[in-house]
C-alpha cells in the first residue's frame, strides 16, 4: 500500500509540474500550426507542421520577408500564413507582377521575390499602410487570399512568426521560409 501511495504522489507531482511548465509556454511563447492550402507553395505545403514563435513580436517589430501566422481580419477564428511585404506607413506598389515599396523616408525598393513561383502578372495596385498595418501576400500569388484582396493586416491580428518546421522530416528547420528582403 505504501508503494501505491508513493507512486501516486510521484505521478501527481509530475502532472502538476508538467502543467505548470507546459501551459504557460503553450499560451504565451509558442504554439503548433498546421499549414492548409496552396497559398504559400512552394515554401510551405498543406500538412507542414510548424511551431509559431509568439514572443518575438512582443519584443521587436515584424520585418519585411517574415512568414507570419495571423488571425484573418474578416473572421478572427480563421488562421492564415503569409509573408510580410509592406510595413506600417509604407506604400506597396504591384505592377504586373513586380512588387516595390516606397518606404516612410521616401526611398523606393524593388523586392527580389525569388520565393514566388507563380506570379499574377496581370495585377496592378497601390496600397498605403497606416500605423500598425502590414501588407501580406502568399508566395503562390494566384492562389492566395491576402492583402491584395481583403486589405491591410492589423498588427493586433498577428499571432507570431513561423519559427520551426517539424514536418515533413526532410524539411525540418528553424525560421523556415525566411527571406532577407531589404528593410
Amino acid at each position: 500500500m505504501k508503494f501505491l501511495e508513493s507512486a501516486f504522489k510521484e505521478i501527481l507531482t509530475f502532472i502538476v509540474l508538467a502543467i505548470i511548465i507546459v501551459v504557460p509556454i503553450r499560451l504565451f511563447v509558442a504554439q503548433p500550426f498546421v499549414v492548409e492550402g496552396e497559398s504559400m507553395h512552394p515554401t510551405f505545403e498543406s500538412g507542414n507542421y510548424l511551431i509559431v514563435d509568439e514572443l518575438t513580436y512582443h519584443l521587436s517589430e515584424p520585418k519585411r520577408g517574415d512568414v507570419v501566422i495571423f488571425r484573418y481580419p474578416g473572421d478572427p477564428t480563421i488562421f492564415y500564413i503569409k509573408r510580410i511585404i509592406g510595413l506600417p506607413g509604407e506604400t506597396v506598389h504591384i505592377d504586373h507582377g513586380q512588387t516595390s515599396v516606397t518606404k516612410t523616408d521616401g526611398t523606393s525598393i524593388t523586392l527580389d521575390e525569388s520565393y514566388v513561383v507563380s506570379e499574377d502578372a496581370t495585377y496592378t495596385q497601390d496600397t498605403t499602410l497606416g500605423t500598425d498595418q502590414y501588407f501580406v501576400m502568399g508566395d503562390n500569388r494566384p492562389r492566395s487570399s491576402d492583402s491584395r484582396i481583403w486589405g491591410a493586416l492589423p498588427k493586433k491580428n498577428i499571432v507570431g512568426r513561423a519559427y520551426v518546421r517539424l514536418l515533413p522530416f526532410d524539411l525540418v528547420g528553424i525560421l523556415p521560409g525566411a527571406a532577407n528582403e531589404p528593410q
